[in-house]
């Protein structure tokens, strides 16, 4: 069967992209005028967080950017904590969240603060899971960008209810 143009721009049109790569949950504009965007994106590694930070700047050049990170695997931390820091160093706000171990055991020394302690920006904090929906709603966010290949993305629905109730 053959595909004709119309076809291809019927499908083009209504493709929303892969889920959790870059994935809008949120866009409108804010109280105060400006933006107010929630973007999830798989990103767990500090190549990928960096294009993901760099993407949201070129869209929304003017505004803050706050990102959460849901470092995955003990492992990677204790890998890649200095390019995780540098990588998250280019939000304007950092909120990571403790590490999600998936398959693997805690590694001695090694957790969410080994990143937390290099992040070059005044604006971080270590947020306990149970605690991140009122620490994002008490965040004034103008585009919040999630990160992780771990659970956070399973929060999404909740961070998505509590900021529509603001």
């Amino acid at each position: 069967e053959q595909i004709t143009d119309q076809t291809i721009r019927q499908a083009m049109s209504t493709f929303k992209g892969p889920k959790r790569r870059f994935e809008f949950w949120l866009k409108r504009t804010g109280q105060n005028g400006k933006p107010q965007v929630i973007v999830d994106d798989y990103a767990h590694h500090p190549d990928e967080i960096r294009a993901s930070i760099r993407s949201i700047r070129a869209l929304y050049p003017e505004s803050k950017l706050t990102v959460v990170f849901q470092p995955h695997l003990f492992s990677r931390t204790r890998d890649f904590a200095t390019e995780f820091a540098q990588s998250l160093s280019e939000a304007d706000s950092v909120i990571l969240l403790p590490i999600y171990p998936a398959r693997e055991e805690p590694i001695p020394g090694i957790s969410s603060e080994t990143i937390l302690n290099q992040i070059d920006n005044a604006n971080k904090m270590l947020v306990a899971k149970q605690n991140l929906i009122k620490t994002i709603k008490n965040s004034n966010f103008e585009v919040l960008l999630t990160l992780g290949a771990g659970d956070i993305c399973d929060m999404l629905p909740e961070i998505l209810s509590e900021v529509n109730s603001l």
